[in-house]
């Protein structure tokens, strides 16, 4: 049966109750039932049988070959085995007996044994899990995770892994999801959450970058606009005006060998002021991760090159 046939199948029956045609077809996509001489929708919402054939965005699936969850990378084995619960709780949610209990402990053990394979599935294991485990304290999106876990693998079969920390690799294949993603994380920020210190994780990172020639760009100060004014609990409308500033022309050539954090958190500052949402220099500088004297220096470059008034800065860009 062809594609076509599955979303469409002309039935002979039920009848239109408008023009008494019997000629009616049936649409899986909509759920609906439809007169093809009235067009009178007959029954809607009409539960199909047929087995849940679902596309994913990794394009799997598309010739109906999977059912259930889609692959990830972020797990081992790609959440392609199952696992058995540990509540140990029956299909109705009532508590098992005691022996049954102790039978499914053993059962679950036996799996996880079988389940990771040799000591590359082992370290695999070890790595995934501290991945999640950071991803999870940065508040990392899922996309970035499954990036991290990818790069992770990547890193493993071109023999990376060998002579370095677990913790500084899975940290530096974070940082490279993260810059490859646009949502750029500084190696201080990082090592922060990391069990392994910023000097490993940035030699680690531009190691994986060379050898598995991921296209890294520098990082721009407009990739940390957002997370600065989500840690400062600014409004959105802070946050355009800060993105608008940071693409003026003049503001671009200021920027011209400065920090970008510097460059986006002096730029925070400023629009916090324009908007009356006023935030210390202070608390500015802990969400950036760079000092005081950082910022005010990158404001009067910028208050300069806009020419606006440093104690009551506008703009009409």
């Amino acid at each position: 049966m062809s594609n076509d046939d599955d979303k469409k199948q002309v039935v002979e029956d039920p009848i239109c109750h408008e023009c008494g045609s019997t000629n009616t077809e049936e649409d899986h996509n909509r759920g609906e039932i439809c007169c093809v001489d009235c067009g009178l929708v007959i029954d809607a919402n009409i539960i199909d049988m047929g087995k849940d054939y679902r596309v994913f965005s990794d394009g799997e699936g598309t010739n109906n070959e999977r059912h259930g969850m889609g692959a990830t990378y972020t797990l081992h084995d790609k959440g392609l085995s199952t696992d058995i619960d540990w509540r140990n709780r029956d299909s109705s949610g009532s508590p098992i007996s005691g022996k049954m209990a102790g039978v499914f402990r053993r059962l679950r053990t036996q799996q996880r044994r079988t389940i990771v394979k040799d000591s590359k599935e082992r370290n695999l294991v070890q790595a995934l899990e501290e991945l999640r485990r950071l991803a999870g304290q940065m508040g990392l999106p899922a996309s970035i995770r499954e990036e991290g876990a990818y790069i992770y693998r990547k890193a493993v079969d071109a023999g990376l892994v060998r002579g370095r920390s677990i913790e500084g690799v899975v940290a530096a294949s974070i940082h490279a999801a993260c810059r490859l993603h646009k949502n750029a994380w500084t190696l201080d920020e990082i090592g922060r959450f990391s069990r392994t210190g910023r000097k490993e994780i940035g030699r680690t990172f531009r190691n994986i970058v060379r050898r598995l020639k991921l296209p890294v760009y520098p990082s721009r100060p407009e990739e940390y606009v957002p997370r600065f004014c989500a840690q400062l609990q600014l409004s959105p409308p802070i946050q355009g005006l800060a993105l608008r500033i940071l693409s003026d022309k003049r503001v671009v050539r200021v920027s011209a060998g400065r920090g970008p954090t510097g460059i986006a958190a002096a730029v925070v500052y400023m629009c916090a002021m324009m908007k009356k949402s006023n935030r210390t220099q202070r608390e500015v500088a802990q969400a950036a991760g760079v000092t005081e004297v950082t910022i005010r220096n990158r404001f009067n470059e910028i208050c300069e090159a806009l020419e606006m008034d440093r104690s009551n800065p506008s703009y009409e860009g």
